[in-house]
């Protein structure tokens, strides 16, 4: 097995990517999940195009870089620049805290019922 480094386009290119910006407006984590919201338009920039193909169905941004090959962080700024132009909707997936769990009380109930048995 063969590591490659993380970094596999070269500096020059990834600053012509993301226009020499080194970060991003809006807060994309790892499993942020984005949905296209629009079709590929010709003209646009080929890294945006591939982004919009990818996440015809909601797709992680951690999938997202390494489907392009490409850091999360120019991914991010990526991201941005569509979500900016209402190209792409993004959402984080629900927390466990935010799910609904069950009452303190409930559980309470549950396991006086259990050392009763």
């Amino acid at each position: 097995m063969t590591l490659r480094p993380v970094d596999t386009g070269s500096p020059d290119r990834l600053y012509t990517v993301t226009g020499g910006r080194s970060r991003a407006m809006d807060s994309f984590d790892l499993v942020t999940l984005v949905v296209a919201e629009s079709r590929p338009t010709t003209g646009m920039q080929s890294e945006h195009v591939r982004i919009l193909e990818l996440c015809r169905h909601p797709t992680a941004v951690v999938e997202i870089a390494a489907e392009l090959s490409l850091p999360v962080t120019v991914v991010r700024i990526l991201l941005d620049d569509l979500h900016t132009a209402g190209r792409i909707t993004a959402r984080h997936p629900r927390t466990a805290a935010a799910a609904a769990l069950p009452d303190s009380e409930l559980l309470m109930e549950v396991l006086h019922g259990l050392r009763r048995l």
